[in-house]
C-alpha cells in the first residue's frame, strides 16, 4: 500500500516560535488550574459580603458619656496685674460650667464597638470602651439607638457586658471555637473604626496564644485591619461565629499596621456567663505563688524536664490548708497536666469557687497527690491574709559563697530591708559582678531564704547545702531569693 503521507520535510515542522508558545499556554493553563484547586483547597471566599450581611444586624456602635473637668488652658490671657482681671474671673465664674465658684467641668464622649449575643438584649464590649462612663448609648445597623446598662465588667480580661430593653428579640449571634482556629484560617472584623460607623475588614489569624500583660490572656493576633473605635467588637469566623473580641493593635503611629489582638472566644463565653449570672466574675483560687521551671533549675531539682509550676511561697490559704509547700512543682491539676504557670492560673481561674480538686506535686522527687478546696481570687485579692514566717537567729559574721557576701540579718537590715522580725535567712551584703550570681539578678539587700529548698539560718547553712548538692552529683544548687517579699527560685552552678 502506498503511502499517502511523505515524510514531514524540515520545512514543514512546526515553528519553534510557535512550539515556545503553545508550551507556554499549556504550562500557564496547568498554573492557573493549580492555582483554583489551591484555592478551593484553603477555602479562600469569593466574597464576605454574605457573611457580612448575615451578622451585621448583630453589631452595634457604642458612644459613652462621661462628666469630665475643662481644661483651663484655651481662655482669654490677661496679664497678671491688669485691669481686666478681676473682670474675666468674676465673668469666668459666674458662667462657666461648674457654676459660680466652682470647678469647670464639661462632657466628654469616647466610642467604641459590640455585639448583641442574646435576642433579649445582652451585649459584650470591651471595659475600656465604657470604663467610667455615666452614660452608654448603642446605635444598631438599622439605625435605633437605645440606652444601655452596665450588667459587669471584668478588667483582667478587659470583658464588659451592657444590656438594652428593646420592643421585640434582637437579632444576635453565638460564639465560636476559638481553640479550633487555625493559623492561616480566614477572620473577619466588624465595628466603628474611628467612629466612621460600621464598617467590615478581613484578614486570617497570624498567631495564637498572645499574651500582652494579664494573667488571663489568651488574644488572637490577626491582620484584619483594626483601628480605635473597633474595640469591643467582634471577630468572626466563616460561619459567622466570634472567635474573638477586638481590643488592641500594636502600632507605632496609633493606626492599623496588621497586628491586631481579639481577645480569644473560650476566653470571654466564661466571662461573660458569670457577669451575666453574678453581675461579677468569680475565678477560683489555690493561693500560692509560682515561677516558670526553667532548666538550670530542674536540673538543680533533679527533675526530667521543665513542665509544671514551681511553688516559691504559699501564704495562708488553699495550698497552705492542703500542705503545699515552697518548692513543690504543681504538675497536675483537676485531672489535667500542667504546662507552665500561666496554664495554671488559667485551670485554676476557671474552675469552680469551693471545688474540691486533686492537686498532683512533685516534692523531694517524690509524686503526691493533694486535696485543695479552691478560695475565690475576688475575695483574695480584696486584701485577706498575710503569711507569718519561722523566727530568726541573731546574726555573726559574715561568709563569701557563690559569689555573695551573706550574714545573718541585723536589727538593721531589718528596718532598712522592711523583713519584719520574724523573717528567716541570710541577706546578700554584696555580689561579685563576675560572678554567675550577679548574672543571674542576685543584688545586695536580698534575702537568701532557702538552699536545696532547706531554711537557711547561717552562711554554714548555705554551705553544708552545697556539700550536699556535690556528693549527690548535682552540677547546680536550687536557691530561694525574696525582693521586697516576693520569692522567685534561682539554680546557681556549683562546680
Amino acid at each position: 500500500m502506498q503511502n499517502l503521507l511523505p515524510p514531514l520535510a524540515a520545512s514543514r515542522r512546526p515553528p519553534v516560535a510557535a512550539m515556545r508558545a503553545a508550551l507556554a499556554f499549556v504550562l500557564a493553563l496547568a498554573f492557573a488550574l493549580l492555582q483554583a484547586g489551591l484555592a478551593q483547597a484553603r477555602g479562600v471566599p469569593e466574597s464576605f459580603a454574605d457573611l457580612a450581611e448575615q451578622v451585621s444586624g448583630s453589631v452595634v456602635n457604642i458612644t459613652t458619656s462621661t462628666l469630665v473637668a475643662a481644661p483651663t488652658e484655651g481662655g482669654p490671657v490677661v496679664p497678671p496685674g491688669s485691669p481686666f482681671e478681676d473682670f474675666f474671673r468674676d465673668f469666668l465664674d459666674r458662667n462657666g460650667p461648674g457654676g459660680p465658684g466652682g470647678p469647670s467641668q464639661r462632657r466628654g464622649s469616647a466610642l467604641g464597638s459590640g455585639f448583641v449575643i442574646s435576642a433579649d438584649g445582652y451585649i459584650v464590649t470591651n471595659n475600656h470602651v465604657i470604663e467610667g462612663a455615666d452614660g452608654i448609648e448603642v446605635e444598631f445597623f438599622s439605625g435605633e439607638r437605645l440606652d444601655a446598662t452596665l450588667v459587669g465588667t471584668d478588667p483582667k480580661t478587659d470583658i464588659a457586658l451592657l444590656k438594652v430593653d428593646a420592643d421585640g428579640p434582637l437579632p444576635f449571634v453565638s460564639f465560636g471555637d476559638s481553640d479550633a482556629m487555625r493559623v492561616g484560617d480566614w477572620v473577619m472584623a466588624m465595628g466603628n473604626p474611628l467612629g466612621q460607623g460600621f464598617s467590615v475588614s478581613a484578614g486570617i489569624v497570624s498567631a495564637r496564644g498572645r499574651t500582652l500583660s494579664g494573667s488571663y490572656d489568651d488574644y488572637l493576633q490577626t491582620d484584619a485591619a483594626i483601628n480605635r473605635g473597633n474595640s469591643g467588637g467582634p471577630l468572626f469566623n466563616m460561619d459567622g461565629e466570634v472567635v474573638g473580641v477586638n481590643t488592641a493593635i500594636l502600632s507605632p503611629n496609633g493606626g492599623s499596621i496588621g497586628i491586631g489582638f481579639a481577645m480569644a472566644s473560650n476566653v470571654v463565653t466564661k466571662v461573660v456567663t458569670q457577669l451575666r449570672d453574678f453581675g461579677e466574675t468569680r475565678r477560683g483560687w489555690l493561693g500560692v505563688r509560682i515561677q516558670d521551671v526553667t532548666p538550670d533549675v530542674a536540673e538543680a531539682m533533679g527533675l526530667t524536664g521543665t513542665a509544671g509550676a514551681l511553688v516559691t511561697d504559699v501564704p495562708p490559704g488553699p495550698a497552705l490548708e492542703a500542705d503545699m509547700r515552697a518548692g513543690d512543682v504543681v504538675i497536675e491539676f483537676d485531672g489535667a497536666p500542667v504546662a507552665n504557670t500561666r496554664d495554671l492560673v488559667r485551670r485554676v481561674g476557671d474552675a469552680e469557687v469551693g471545688k474540691e480538686v486533686p492537686v498532683v506535686v512533685m516534692r523531694e522527687g517524690v509524686r503526691t497527690t493533694l486535696s485543695v478546696t479552691l478560695g475565690r481570687r475576688e475575695t483574695a485579692e480584696a486584701g485577706e491574709a498575710g503569711a507569718p514566717e519561722a523566727p530568726a537567729a541573731a546574726p555573726p559574721a559574715e561568709r563569701d559563697l557563690l559569689g555573695m557576701t551573706l550574714r545573718r540579718p541585723t536589727d538593721e537590715d531589718r528596718a532598712t530591708l522592711a523583713l519584719g522580725d520574724d523573717a528567716t535567712g541570710l541577706v546578700i551584703v554584696a555580689v561579685d559582678e563576675t560572678s554567675e550570681a550577679f548574672a543571674k539578678g542576685l543584688r545586695a539587700g536580698d534575702l537568701l531564704a532557702e538552699a536545696g529548698q532547706q531554711v537557711l539560718r547561717a552562711p554554714d547553712d548555705l554551705g553544708a547545702r552545697i556539700d550536699e548538692a556535690r556528693a549527690a552529683g548535682r552540677k547546680s544548687i536550687l536557691l530561694l531569693i525574696r525582693r521586697a517579699g516576693d520569692p522567685r527560685f534561682v539554680a546557681l552552678g556549683i562546680d
